[in-house]
């Protein structure tokens, strides 16, 4: 990777850390702040991608998403959904599958 390319990520990843603490709601701004926290540095540019996309959502329906109040709709629903949701947060996941 050029360094450019290195700047380009890092200018990047900046701005959806920003994003994702600055929500408007602030049980969002906790959820998506960890995990960008946390876990952005590590995404591909696909995942990337796909986290640019999902962070534009509403953050009611994304709440309700993330929590499974509501069923996500199938553009949405992806592994990556499904990582922000079981992500260790503050103590424990939000949203647990029943068995």
């Amino acid at each position: 990777m050029t360094d450019n390319a290195l700047d380009d990520r890092e200018i990047r990843l900046r701005r959806l850390k920003f994003r994702s603490w600055h929500r408007g709601i602030k049980e969002m701004d906790l959820i998506l702040g960890h995990f960008a926290d946390g876990e952005l540095a590590g995404l591909s540019p696909e995942d990337l991608d796909l986290y640019e996309h999902l962070i534009e959502v509403e953050d009611t329906s994304l709440y309700n998403w993330i929590t499974g109040r509501e069923k996500t709709p199938p553009e949405y629903d992806t592994a990556l959904l499904e990582r922000i949701r079981t992500f260790n947060h503050l103590e424990g996941a939000l949203w647990q599958p029943k068995n």
